[in-house]
């Protein structure tokens, strides 16, 4: 099975490998650009980031089936700013089934950076005094002291994605 992940970010990648690791899977990275912007700020424009990424890969890839995998955050009632991450898978046919990660709320300092237009990972960076922490253990790592990392977590995405596709397509759901 082809599948192409819509996203060249590392720890993207080496979680749809961690999920999809049969030696009948071809993965390949590819380099989409979604409609969202580059921090989204709710679960709609993340879970919309990660739909369009799973869309474009899939078609830019001639695959069986795209996978997208989008991080962002979102603001609670309380004015607590949370992280948020979501998957899609799309195949060929359009079927779609989505997934969301692990939420956790920001420190104040991150949010209020957040809130004046910066990019987590430009936050992120500075807050842990580290380069590229995105492309690491991310904001959830950092922010769990290392109880799990930003492979782990979409990885945990992937296997939701895997499992809702393989039950839908024997039938059971008819969505």
């Amino acid at each position: 099975m082809k599948i192409a992940v819509g996203t060249k970010n590392n720890t993207k990648v080496k979680a749809v490998k961690a999920v999809f690791h049969e030696a009948h899977h071809t993965i390949m990275a590819s380099d989409v650009q979604p409609s969202v912007s580059k921090q989204p700020f709710s679960d709609e424009e993340t879970l919309q980031g990660a739909i369009e990424r799973a869309t474009l890969a899939v078609s830019q890839q001639q695959a069986d089936i795209g996978i997208g995998l989008e991080g962002g955050v979102f603001v609670a009632q309380d004015g607590t700013i949370w992280l948020c991450n979501w998957g899609a898978l799309v195949d060929r046919d359009e079927v779609v089934v989505v997934a969301g990660g692990a939420r956790i709320p920001l420190p104040r300092e991150i949010g209020e950076q957040l809130k004046m237009g910066k990019e987590l990972a430009e936050v992120m960076d500075g807050y842990a005094n580290r380069h590229d922490v995105r492309s690491n253990e991310g904001a959830i790592g950092i922010l769990t002291n290392g109880a799990i990392d930003r492979t782990t977590m979409y990885t945990h995405i992937v296997h939701m994605l895997k499992g809702q596709y393989e039950h839908k397509k024997k039938g059971w759901i008819n969505r």
